[in-house]
């Protein structure tokens, strides 16, 4: 089945054609630099950008899978969570190929698509297993007890992780996005320097908290005169990193150990953070568990997730009708 798979949750515009679910014929991904001027996603222009640009960015998805519009045998688009806008862009396009096309529609979940950018490059990787999704708007563990059924067992009372990057590095001078910014400097800075806290729930369970580490970090640097922040940079992103991570990791192996998991699944923009792989794959050895990761291309919002998601819900459910709406706080569940 040759699924198109349509995405514009945010700043990327996106399309990709997969076959069965599991072959990529063509990946196409469109980042809009224009948000780097605001240090930050603008909705209203990530929404004309996508307007602007989501109908050449299809047709080259079509051109590099060598297939015609009439090929196509379903089309998969995002219909939440995300920036209302934005999604509306990509769901209304998709409406209208589908009606013109009478080709069937099928709405996915984001987070849900993340979760088979996984499964794209590891077919080996089969339920029960936990699942971390780590993103500039999402920190959330999931328990995947079978493709389908997904059981909520930690997400972000604030921050997430990619939004914690993104506000430290505009506090380092390092610009926007944040998360590369500050994995490549670290590699010079020494991650010991400072203890940034870690916040630990009082109520328990797996939730994540990055706002205090966030004040943490503004308050540090506040102290310091500019001739100092310079000298200290690597270290102050260093140092950070590691306590991100730390939370993270914390989380996900004691997730895993309670609800009996051998197998993780790390996705998301953040599991592209060089010193988190280099920690959990530490951990894995020692403690005999697997972890799989997407390659760095699949581990941003695209559309060839959106495609192999959209590949198990026309197989297992029925399609979505042209009455399909965006849901910007969608989530993920049973």
């Amino acid at each position: 089945m040759l699924i198109l798979g349509i995405e514009t949750s945010c700043d990327e515009t996106a399309a990709a054609v997969v076959a069965d679910g599991r072959t990529i014929l063509s990946q196409v991904t469109l980042s809009q630099d224009l948000h780097k001027l605001y240090g930050g996603v603008v909705p209203e222009l990530a929404s004309r950008e996508h307007t602007r640009t989501l109908v050449p960015v299809v047709r080259e998805a079509i051109a590099q899978a060598e297939i015609t519009y009439d090929d196509v045998e379903g089309i998969a688009v995002t219909n939440g969570p995300g920036l209302v806008g934005a999604l509306l862009v990509g769901l209304s396009f998709a409406k209208a190929l589908s009606y013109s096309l009478n080709k069937p529609l099928v709405g996915i979940n984001h987070l849900e698509a993340h979760i088979f950018s996984v499964l794209l490059e590891h077919p080996e990787l089969v339920p029960p297993f936990l699942c971390l999704i780590i993103s500039g708007g999402h920190s959330n563990l999931y328990s995947v007890e079978s493709l389908g059924r997904y059981r909520s067992v930690g997400s972000t009372r604030d921050d997430a992780a990619g939004e914690a990057f993104d506000k430290v590095a505009k506090l380092l001078g390092l610009g926007y996005p944040g998360g590369p910014a500050i994995d490549l400097i670290a590699k010079s800075g020494d991650r010991g320097f400072i203890k940034f806290p870690k916040a630990k729930m009082k109520s328990g369970g797996y939730d994540f908290s990055f706002s205090g580490l966030k004040t943490a970090v503004a308050i540090y640097v506040s102290k310091l005169e500019e001739k100092e922040l310079e000298g200290r940079r690597a270290d102050i992103a260093a140092s950070f990193q590691e306590a991100v991570g730390g939370a993270l990791l914390d989380n996900t192996i004691a997730a895993a150990e309670e609800h009996r998991m051998a197998r993780i699944a790390v996705c998301g923009g953040v599991a592209s953070n060089s010193r988190l792989r280099e920690r959990l794959k530490a951990f894995s050895e020692t403690h005999g568990l697997e972890v799989f990761y997407p390659s760095l291309e699949l581990c941003t919002d695209n559309a060839a997730m959106v495609a192999a998601a959209g590949n198990f819900r026309l197989e297992n459910f029925p399609p979505d009708d042209l009455e399909l709406d965006a849901f910007p706080y969608l989530e993920l569940g049973v």
